[in-house]
């Protein structure tokens, strides 16, 4: 019995995760996961994810303040994407 209520559950869970899959995403909005690699996949910054591992997201997010100064620094050059 304790099987067929595991089985249910887990039936529950995943009716619920295809659900919440199924909701477009609000516009904008920027949403975590863990990919199935078990590195962290960014959504809702462009078409496709952007994944790192968790070492690469550190080193990047420990360098954030260069990478704001490099884009201020190079304003100019950068294209902005239209909404």
């Amino acid at each position: 019995m304790s099987n067929q209520d595991e089985l249910l559950a887990e039936l529950a869970r995943l009716k619920a995760e295809n659900e919440a899959l199924k909701k477009p995403a609000a516009r904008g909005s920027i949403t975590f996961k863990v990919s199935d690699k078990g590195a962290v996949s960014v959504y809702g910054l462009g078409r496709f994810p952007v994944t790192l591992y968790k070492e690469q997201w550190e080193k990047l997010l420990e360098r954030s303040e260069e990478l704001r100064k490099f884009i201020a620094d190079n304003d100019s050059q950068l294209k902005k994407k239209e909404a």
